[in-house]
């Protein structure tokens, strides 16, 4: 581990190294529901590490002859659980599906940060009925963070008895045994921890592509933003360990992918749970940087979190690309008193400002919320003002959704739906004008492109992202899906760019 001084003469400690602990009994964990006020509970216990993941004989061969499919809704983090979930149904000798017809198990992997997530699932799960009445041998399961919520457990319960199994976010490697179950049992098997698991290593995974992967590197939150369910669905803040990190990063390299992104619900908070406090993000990502894959970029941040010795070792560059997500969700100190988010207009400003000193190129990207209970018209507009003080590349933006069970539910909203919606639109103006500006800079320029794949809208494009997370559409041979190449940008739209291909590039990582 790196020993060079750190910012106030500080050194960095190396890693000490932690044993696997043996399996431990989860069934004082077990419930029939999940329970929001256990959910709401921050124990003492110590999380564990358990490092091998392995399927019991007994399943050997569930899956022989039989389909899967899954469909993922919400954040990177439900795309990366769905990759595992799918690595265990191979390993079960399930055979995937994009096809729901010839599917002999359905998962619906769920979100629950907005209403409308919701709403979509069980709009889904009313059209799979027909399916279950065609084949009643067919399993049809819910399962990720709307599985962590007492009232969606209890409407499924009650509404759609299509429903075999349910399970959450903490116990994705029990997928085995819940199968087994609900092949058994003539009841919905429920199986929610509302008491978080511990972290389980060495899970098989199927992984999108070869060129781009996600590393989980914590799990849970515990911020409580008055707004947000995902401390209660997610559990608390746990950190893998570092050398797990690593490991796994070093095989993605020796396996020829080209971008990792490390995933968290609040990726700053790594390392502040584990045994040796000291090991941050930075220092984390000191370590990645010298590995040979050419870019690592990282998701979600937390302003609160985001330290000045994370920010020089950014700075650094090589292979950490030189883009930074960073929600602020409003420009208001007022507000975000209210959303609990623990820092000011102020504070957020001026870690904008350390940002730029000490990486003049970084391209900034945020999520904000519009119309949060009680939003005046002058707090609105200074979001505006700080959108544009910032000079944001990118937004998402949202109007505020309710979820049953947060302190946010309870507060008196007295902002028409209306007032809402023109608040939305203009704030995405806002985004657009200044997405359309870092663009237009681009034009004629010739930028570096991760090519991922055909376009979404076009199959005879090819599209890929440059290190700041900018689209880049332009027309190549095939077999170019994979490499970095050059592309000459010939016009710059309000979220994207086209281009014309100049050549491939020859890649590895820097290392500086």
């Amino acid at each position: 581990m790196n020993e060079e001084q750190r910012l106030q003469g500080q050194q960095v400690k190396p890693f000490k190294p932690l044993q696997p602990v043996k399996e431990k009994d989860y069934s004082q964990f077990f419930q029939k529901t999940p329970s929001l006020k256990d959910a709401k509970k921050r124990g003492k216990e110590e999380i564990e590490y358990h490092a091998d993941f392995k399927i019991d004989e007994r399943f050997a061969e569930m899956g022989r002859g039989r389909k899967f499919y899954i469909r993922t809704y919400g954040c990177q983090m439900n795309e990366h659980d769905t990759e595992v979930m799918a690595g265990i149904f191979e390993q079960l000798g399930y055979e995937a599906t994009d096809e729901v017809t010839e599917a002999n198990v359905i998962l619906m992997n769920t979100c629950a940060i907005r209403e409308n997530a919701e709403n979509k699932v069980f709009g889904e799960l009313g059209h799979f009925k027909p399916l279950k009445l065609q084949n009643p041998d067919l399993l049809i399961g819910v399962c990720g963070c709307m599985s962590q919520e007492e009232a969606v457990v209890n409407k499924i319960l009650k509404t759609y008895d299509q429903v075999d199994m349910v399970f959450g976010t903490h116990n994705i490697h029990r997928l085995p045994e819940i199968l087994n179950e609900a092949y058994l049992s003539k009841e919905t098997v429920i199986d929610v921890w509302s008491k978080e698991g511990d972290v389980i290593e060495n899970l098989p995974k199927v992984r999108k592509g070869q060129t781009k992967a996600w590393v989980n590197i914590m799990y849970g939150c515990d911020k409580f933003c008055t707004y947000c369910i995902v401390p209660y669905t997610r559990g608390k803040e746990r950190s893998r360990l570092p050398q797990d990190i690593i490991q796994e990063v070093r095989e993605l390299a020796a396996a020829g992918y080209q971008e990792i992104t490390l995933l968290g619900q609040n990726v700053n908070a790594y390392g502040k749970d584990l045994p040796d406090s000291s090991i941050g993000l930075g220092d984390l990502m000191d370590e990645l940087r010298k590995i040979d894959i050419p870019r690592i970029r990282f998701t979600t941040s937390h302003p609160r979190d985001f330290d000045d010795y994370l920010i020089e070792v950014l700075a650094k560059k090589g292979n950490l690309v030189e883009h930074i997500h960073l929600p602020v969700q409003s420009g208001s100190s007022d507000m975000l008193k209210i959303m609990a988010r623990k820092y000011t207009r102020e504070s957020y400003l001026e870690l904008v400002r350390k940002i730029r000193t000490a990486i003049p190129d970084v391209a900034l990207t945020t999520d904000i919320i519009v119309g949060f209970p009680n939003e005046t018209e002058e707090q609105f507009e200074e979001t505006l003002s700080l959108y544009r003080e910032v000079g944001f590349e990118m937004a998402f933006t949202y109007i505020y959704s309710p979820r049953e069970g947060t302190p946010a539910a309870k507060m008196r909203d007295n902002v028409p739906a209306e007032v809402k919606k023109q608040r939305l639109h203009r704030l995405n103006e806002v985004v657009a004008e200044y997405s359309a500006k870092a663009l237009k800079k681009l034009e004629g320029e010739i930028v570096e492109v991760l090519v991922e794949g055909e376009s979404k809208r076009n199959d005879q494009v090819l599209a890929g992202y440059t290190r700041k997370n900018r689209l880049v559409n332009f027309v190549a041979p095939k077999e170019v899906i994979g490499q970095y190449v050059h592309v000459r940008i010939t016009e710059a739209k309000t979220h994207s760019l086209a281009g014309e291909f100049v050549e491939v590039v020859s890649k590895t990582a820097e290392v500086k």
